[in-house]
């Protein structure tokens, strides 16, 4: 798999954040079209990702120097909270997500939160089943405004 880097953490003066950018874009277009209500990620910019990275911790994933992940988590006070997960998606299958998220886990030890929570669409069955595998279990179905039917999964996992 070359050099990967799976825990370089973000800070607000990062210089490669158009990169990160690009990325989360790229990760969340093959979903334009599959949910609904549709993915955030092309209202984000690059001054969104630097406040991000001042109230989150972020991580990100680099093969040979090239950014092909990354995770956003905001620490709540019993436990972590997954706001953005994007991986290159020709890099899908190769153990990146599993990667980012162990340094979410890792940082949970560290700083003693026995608990990480994510929200996922209820039509991404495959992400259900990948977080599943990672020890993540379905707590509960809720609607975004205005839909009449859960449209978001929110998932967690407790850290043994």
């Amino acid at each position: 798999m070359g050099s990967l880097v799976s825990a370089e953490q973000l800070p607000a003066d990062f210089d490669r954040w158009d990169e990160v950018l690009a990325l989360i874009r790229r990760a969340f277009a093959s979903m334009d079209g599959l949910i609904d209500p549709p993915s955030s990620a092309h209202r984000l910019t690059v001054e969104n990702l630097r406040d991000k990275a001042r109230q989150e911790t972020g991580f990100a994933a680099l093969k040979d120097g090239r950014i092909v992940g990354c995770v956003f988590v905001l620490e709540r006070a019993n436990d972590f909270y997954v706001g953005k997960l994007a991986v290159e998606p020709g890099f899908h299958g190769r153990g990146i997500g599993r990667q980012l998220m162990q340094a979410v886990e890792d940082l949970a030890r560290d700083r003693g939160k026995p608990a990480i929570e994510l929200q996922t669409r209820i039509e991404l069955t495959g992400n259900h089943a990948v977080f599943a595998r990672l020890g993540f279990r379905e707590t509960e179905r809720t609607a975004h405004k205005g839909y009449d039917r859960p449209t978001s999964i929110t998932m967690r996992k407790v850290i043994s």
